[in-house]
């Protein structure tokens, strides 16, 4: 018999550091440390076949609904009864191992905010399938200072300007976004990873389920596709409880500031950063990016 393996990944936000050395207490309980999950250690490291859901805001939310539908045929069970953070949690998360994941039916669901070269032994071992979701980066900008703005364990983001710079040299959450998709570009076993963007399911969500369930191996019927697409469109979403956030108590993410599902658009930075922000961001985007020939849909 063989067992399906599915992997999902997409750029983050946030700083490097915070995972190996925990700087902030609620982190440093929240997540496993980065060294301790290269090991053979790692509760994870399993040599049984794992679906990982592996995206980085902005679009983990929307792949925690859409993998799950697909892997489910379109039953919305789960989506509806159970929290994201549960339905697929975050390979970098004690959680994983709280809910003992190792003992879920295959293929298993993860989300990581890993970069390629943070990623644990199983992974190059079991070598699961990876959707691999990419976001205009001014557009990650803009999202992640709302973010910080309303998460009460995260350093606030200070001006704009500020956290511009943060931004820009990989000094957030996870590091930065250049090192995260090149890393993820430049992957060894490229016929097991699906590119896929924010903006393409923004432009036509229905042809993006059909593409992400052949990639997982799930023939699904027209109907099935347009469920799961009409049930993930934003606006849906936005009223689902088991994936807006609004479980988490406002203490740690405070909804006076801002919605944790706030638009769901493209193009959002233009209503954000200045026009001489924008020029300076395109000048390091270039740099970055100058030996990079994937031809991104923003550019």
């Amino acid at each position: 018999m063989t067992i399906s393996r599915t992997a999902v990944i997409m750029p983050s936000f946030g700083s490097t550091n915070l995972l190996v050395h925990g700087v902030h207490s609620l982190l440093e309980l929240y997540f496993v440390n980065v060294n301790e999950a290269q090991t053979s250690a790692f509760p994870l490291h399993l040599s049984l076949p794992l679906s990982f859901s592996v995206p980085l805001p902005p679009g983990t939310t929307w792949m925690q609904e859409i993998v799950p539908l697909v892997q489910s045929g379109g039953d919305l069970t789960p989506v509806l009864t159970v929290p994201n953070w549960d339905r697929v949690p975050w390979l970098e998360e004690t959680r994983a191992c709280v809910l003992n994941v190792e003992q879920r039916a295959s293929p298993r669901l993860f989300s990581t905010h890993y970069h390629y070269n943070m990623m644990p032994a199983s992974f190059f071992t079991v070598k699961p399938k990876v959707i691999y979701v990419m976001r205009n980066p001014k557009d990650v900008f803009t999202s992640s200072y709302h973010y910080y703005g309303m998460a009460s364990f995260l350093v606030q983001p200070g001006t704009q300007d500020q956290f511009l710079q943060k931004f820009l040299n990989g000094k957030v959450m996870f590091g930065s976004w250049f090192d995260h998709v090149i890393g993820w570009l430049n992957a060894k076993d490229q016929d097991r990873t699906m590119y896929i963007s924010y903006e393409e399911m923004i432009f036509d969500l229905r042809d993006s389920v059909s593409k992400i369930s052949k990639f997982m191996g799930k023939s699904l019927d027209s109907e099935v596709i347009e469920k799961i697409a009409d049930h993930c469109v934003f606006k849906n979403m936005k009223q689902n409880k088991m994936s807006n956030y609004s479980l988490v108590p406002n203490e740690f993410m405070d909804r006076n500031k801002s919605e944790f599902l706030r638009k769901g658009i493209a193009g959002d930075w233009k209503n954000q950063l200045t026009v001489s922000q924008a020029e300076y961001f395109d000048a390091v985007y270039k740099n970055q990016m100058k030996d990079i020939k994937y031809k991104f849909v923003w550019d």
